[in-house]
């Protein structure tokens, strides 16, 4: 059978091959309900499936991490400068988003009485769903979790993680006696990856079926009026990934196309699905073999997929000043400023809230003068948008884990090369 080993693809090919096919079947089935509800029904299961092991692989892993560390000054640290580090990446990433935007200004060549508007409704009521309990004491509540099978049930990652830090932090106080919780959640940890490896050979099929769905729904025809502003977010996107995030690699001392290299069959499932939960297993999983000790994976990466949206962060500058170009509304430089700090603020108080980055836009628009329905132009590409966004964010948060890392002193070298070697 040795003859046949060169038919035998990788996880990104299958991913690529299925994301070809969808858009195939996508254009095939343009409207067509009783293929647009299979291919909808097939998606949700494939991201149900991830959704079922993504909180035990958080739990287990940051637990463990926790309490093989031990040192709550320490882990102190490491949370602050986390923060600190996602905090300055965003704002380059929404600096950025505003320079490119002022530059090329793609809501200038629309017109955007031409446009057809789409259905914001549900945006409209988590908007206003957040602004009933607004500001950071509001954020700062909903981190503690009152009930930890809640938070559980309902999927909050960050009421999640602080329960991990202080039972990790509980167990290293304990001593020898938490030994035998570690050794079980470990033994759990090793069961969910493996479990991720038998759900990640369905990807392709997911990944089919969400973009066939996507574009089944909506058409070809509903990117064309709009595809320079979806090609400049690309852009500017692979810019930030290339330039930005090249350069805060090299100041950490290692190439950013080594990281790029073992992470591809994520970025590509990110990508393909429009969804970070998809790879966040498999992100831990190979941050850990990438030479970053456990416990700082197992606070960054999730953390991360709350807090550092570098991504989202760049679409939502890049929209809100498109949105006012489109209007004809002029906006002087410290109404920019203004709707940088706004940006700043409200992309981290909507963390963890679905359809994250259009509620944030709802939210700041109003700041610039741009009307609500504007938002409903730009609606019917939010989610091939989206995919480019969640992409970034997978990027962004494998690299501010080894940065952390780096930085902590807490990356083994020769363990990342012999890892890295094995995708060359």
């Amino acid at each position: 059978m040795k003859q046949y080993k060169f038919l035998k693809l990788s996880l990104g090919w299958q991913i690529l091959i299925g994301l070809i096919l969808g858009v195939i079947l996508g254009i095939i089935f343009y409207h067509n309900d009783l293929a647009i509800t299979a291919m909808q029904n097939i998606g949700s299961m494939f991201i149900g499936l991830i959704q079922m092991i993504v909180l035990p692989i958080v739990v287990s892993c940051l637990t463990v991490g926790i309490a093989n560390m031990g040192d709550i000054k320490e882990l102190g640290r490491i949370g602050l400068k986390t923060l600190i580090y996602f905090e300055i990446l965003s704002t380059i990433a929404i600096i950025l988003g505003m320079i490119v935007a002022n530059i090329f200004h793609p809501g200038t060549l629309i017109d955007i009485k031409t446009l057809h508007g789409s259905d914001i409704s549900q945006y409209v009521a988590t908007a206003k769903s957040a602004k009933s309990n607004p500001g950071i004491w509001a954020t700062l509540l909903g981190i503690i979790p009152t009930n930890i099978f809640k938070a559980l049930a309902n999927g909050d990652m960050m009421p999640v993680i602080l329960f991990s830090v202080f039972f990790g932090l509980g167990i290293s106080a304990i001593g020898e006696r938490g030994k035998i919780i570690v050794d079980f959640l470990t033994a759990v940890q090793e069961v969910m990856f493996k479990i991720t490896n038998w759900v990640m050979k369905t990807a392709p099929i997911g990944v089919c079926a969400l973009i066939g769905v996507t574009l089944a729904r909506m058409g070809i025809n509903a990117l064309l009026p709009l595809g320079y502003f979806v090609a400049i977010t690309y852009v500017t996107m692979l810019l930030f990934v290339l330039v930005v995030m090249g350069i805060v690699a090299k100041i950490f001392k290692f190439k950013l196309t080594d990281l790029l290299r073992v992470i591809k069959d994520e970025i590509i499932l990110a990508f393909s699905t429009a969804s970070s939960e998809a790879v966040l297993p498999k992100m831990m999983e190979k941050m850990q073999k990438f030479g970053v000790k456990q416990g700082i994976v197992s606070f960054v990466i999730p953390t991360g997929y709350t807090f550092n949206l570098d991504g989202s962060a760049i679409y939502q500058s890049l929209a809100a000043l498109f949105l006012a170009q489109a209007y004809d509304i002029h906006l002087s430089l410290g109404q920019q400023l203004t709707l940088l700090i706004v940006l700043m603020l409200t992309s981290k108080g909507m963390a963890g809230v679905p359809g994250a980055s259009f509620v944030v836009l709802l939210a700041t628009i109003a700041t610039i003068g741009v009307p609500m329905s504007g938002l409903t132009f730009i609606a019917g590409i939010d989610r091939i948008v989206d995919m480019g966004r969640t992409a970034v964010n997978v990027v962004g948060n494998s690299l501010a884990t080894v940065v952390i890392g780096k930085s902590e002193h807490e990356f083994d070298e020769e363990k990342s090369q012999k890892y890295i070697a094995q995708f060359k």
